[in-house]
């Protein structure tokens, strides 16, 4: 099953998107952008080059399960903005991690520093 695959029902939850398609998410929750830039912040994070083959059909099953809005800046370059759905997917993910990541206070400290 290919990457841009992995989603499959309606009903979308984080465990049913794969790590690229989360990232894409979580850049999204900062703010709309077009496909070179989601593209630039990907490359940044992985640090190595993410082709288009890759990008846009993961950007395209995010559009359709409901998670990005897509619209057009102009008649080359599209923008995709993260949904309602999309936003309480990038929180769940957040939640379930912090849920398994602060086991004790120290951790909790931890986490309060990254917020400051």
């Amino acid at each position: 099953m290919s990457e841009a695959q992995a989603v499959t029902d309606e009903s979308t939850a984080a465990s049913d998107l794969t790590a690229f398609q989360q990232n894409i998410l979580t850049i999204l929750a900062e703010e709309p952008m077009y496909g070179l830039a989601i593209k630039r912040e990907l490359e940044a994070y992985y640090g190595s080059e993410v082709n288009h083959g890759r990008l846009y059909p993961n950007l395209d099953d995010l559009v359709d399960h409901g998670l990005v809005e897509k619209s057009e800046l102009d008649k080359r370059t599209n923008q995709y903005e993260l949904t309602d759905e999309g936003h309480d997917i990038v929180l769940g993910q957040i939640e379930w991690v912090l849920d398994r990541f602060v086991a004790d206070e120290t951790r909790a400290d931890e986490v309060r520093a990254l917020l400051e």
